[in-house]
């Protein structure tokens, strides 16, 4: 089987893509097709992260494990995290620039004969030449006084541990 992506770049225009892939096709694979569907090189440092339908970004699906205790779904299939339920992820490309995509599962489809794959299949807008600057907001506006935390006297510290 073959899937068929459609992948949105965050910016204010339309810019995505619409990708068919194998299903077994690793996530390694599935990364350099969509950077070369945008025109990026690749080279850059790039996760996936788990998301619902509203695009809350769950967990990460890392293509290179930073640690023993985190895996790499570099070499996994696409098939192994896509099913009835998950149809979504967040794609991060380039850390230092954060270009974000929303990758969507639109189609789970048979191959075309004599087709090879990943297949672009659909291009519509342009890629800007930098990637829009990102704001990160807390979840919550309590200020530290407000959530109990006093910066001069925090359980079992004074000042002069720092010193």
């Amino acid at each position: 089987m073959i899937y068929r992506f459609r992948i949105i770049l965050d910016v204010k225009e339309d810019v995505l893509r619409d990708i068919e892939i194998e299903e077994t096709a690793s996530f390694e694979e599935f990364h350099h097709a969509i950077t070369q569907a945008f025109g990026f090189l690749g080279n850059e440092m790039a996760s996936f992260y788990l998301s619902d339908e509203q695009w809350i970004q769950g967990e990460e699906l890392p293509l290179e494990a930073m640690d023993s205790a985190q895996k790499s779904y570099s070499d996994q299939p696409l098939n192994s995290v896509f099913s009835a339920t998950q149809h979504h992820l967040i794609y991060i490309y380039d850390f230092f620039n954060l270009w974000t995509f929303f990758v969507e599962l639109m189609e789970v489809a048979e191959p075309g004969v004599g087709m090879a794959y990943p297949n672009l299949i659909n291009a519509q807008g342009e890629v800007p030449e930098e990637a829009p600057e990102k704001f990160f907001e807390s979840d919550t506006t309590d200020t530290p006084e407000e959530e109990g935390i006093d910066d001069q006297e925090e359980e079992g510290f004074d000042e002069a541990d720092f010193y």
